[in-house]
């Protein structure tokens, strides 16, 4: 079993930044993909970044060029550095596990969830 933990989350204004860190326990997390998603209300869980066992990161387009996920498997901890953040950004950030290490774009790949950090940000 997997444990995910995040934080780092708050509130912030538009075109400010904050670090998302995701800390695991129960295994080692070098041979696992990691995700985050995101879910504003009434919304879809949605895509925002992964990062395969290789290192490998694909971010999705509405991100791409402002966020940025990164991994320190010495201390199983993945990071989310959010820059120049939008209202549309408002949302809980969820961290994810894919125990394939592949990393894909889709929910249904990643087998482990951390519980959410909510993100606001103001306009």
């Amino acid at each position: 079993q997997v444990q995910l933990v995040e934080s780092g989350g708050g509130l912030v204004q538009a075109g400010g930044s904050l670090r998302l860190s995701c800390a695991a326990s129960g295994r080692t997390l070098s041979n696992y993909a990691m995700g985050w998603f995101r879910q504003a209300p009434g919304k879809e869980r949605e895509f925002v970044a992964t990062i395969n066992r290789s290192g490998g990161t694909v971010h999705g387009a509405s991100v791409k060029g402002r966020f940025t996920i990164s991994r320190d498997n010495a201390k199983n901890t993945v990071y989310l550095q959010m820059n120049s953040l939008k209202p549309e950004d408002t949302a809980v950030y969820y961290c994810a596990a894919d125990p394939y290490g592949l990393g894909a774009l889709y929910v249904s790949a990643y087998d482990y969830w951390g519980q959410g950090t909510q993100v606001t940000v103001s306009s």
